[in-house]
């Protein structure tokens, strides 16, 4: 259950209209590393593991839920930087104040050259954010990822945090408004301070690597290609030893002889491992039963009830 709070998370304000940089910052309303984007992802994700992971559900719901407010902070700003517009469109274009404002600074041909980048913006929403990117695209449901796999699931929203970071941090290039600022400078910490708390509750699922159940086969695990032409460069990602595993990366100098050598690699023997073939299904048996247990342990077949309310004191 949701109950809104009328006042903001954050105190955004902005001193003047922009309305070239509201459409910018629609990018983070409605784009694919917006907040939007952040919640709904986060949000779904927490469903499947209500009853098994509940301190993930509630870790997962909690940042939906401040996402969202990020969210109204967004729009909030938006609608304030296109003060002007809303209402004044319905007026004589030449006679509204947000013209006579952009004539003053001469910046009257740059809107209506903006507007011809993105017309919906200003035509079809009537000075008001938009569910799109700063071009107009859409926002989309296939912006979020999913897997009903915490070590797959907490991955990506690690990398959700870290786009939606960079993303605010070039914003701020684009504004001098000192209030604007502020509002994207907190968003952006916000970021960084989701980012640890998903790395955090990632190390507290143990084994997490690889991602998922199965766990590779170790004939190829530590094969490094050279694919490139020219001087091989060598680091720590083909060289010594890989930093989950623990094998000792082989590399692969001219990878056509190698792969017409093992027969399409069907024939590549194993080394720099430990790891058989016995033994990654020995781990995989033991995480099947152990991750299926917990989901079954969790979740009766019959009767089933999601939450428990205090005047009936019952939960199935």
């Amino acid at each position: 259950m949701f109950h809104h709070v009328k006042e903001l998370q954050f105190n955004a304000r902005v001193s003047r209209p922009d309305p070239k940089f509201a459409r910018l910052l629609l990018q983070q309303f409605g784009g694919p590393n917006g907040e939007l984007k952040a919640a709904m992802q986060y949000f779904i994700q927490a469903f499947p593991c209500r009853k098994a992971y509940p301190d993930k559900y509630d870790l997962l719901m909690d940042i939906a839920t401040e996402e969202f407010s990020h969210l109204e902070i967004v729009g909030a700003t938006i609608q304030m930087l296109l003060t002007g517009v809303n209402g004044k469109l319905k007026e004589e274009a030449d006679e509204s104040e947000l013209m006579q404002i952009m004539d003053g600074n001469g910046k009257r041909d740059d809107l209506v050259h903006d507007a011809f980048i993105h017309p919906h913006f200003y035509i079809e929403s009537g000075g008001g954010p938009m569910l799109t990117d700063s071009m107009g695209v859409p926002f989309s449901g296939s912006f979020i990822n999913a897997n009903s796999d915490l070590s797959v699931d907490l991955r990506s929203n690690m990398g959700a945090e870290s786009r939606a970071k960079i993303v605010y941090e070039y914003l701020m290039q684009f504004t001098d408004d000192p209030y604007v600022k502020e509002s994207l400078n907190f968003l952006m910490t916000r970021e960084i301070t989701h980012f640890q708390q998903f790395e955090a509750a990632l190390a507290t699922i143990q084994p997490n690597f690889p991602q998922g159940i199965l766990q590779g086969d170790p004939r190829y695990s530590n094969l490094a290609f050279n694919m490139s032409d020219g001087a091989a460069v060598r680091g720590p990602w083909n060289e010594g030893v890989s930093t989950k595993l623990g094998e000792e990366y082989r590399y692969v100098n001219d990878p056509v002889s190698h792969v017409r050598e093992t027969n399409g690699l069907v024939d590549e023997v194993i080394s720099g491992t430990a790891r058989t073939p016995e033994s990654c299904n020995d781990i995989a048996s033991t995480l099947a039963t152990m991750r299926g247990g917990e989901i079954k342990n969790a979740s009766p077949m019959q009767d089933i009830q999601w939450s428990r309310y205090p005047s009936t004191g019952v939960e199935l």
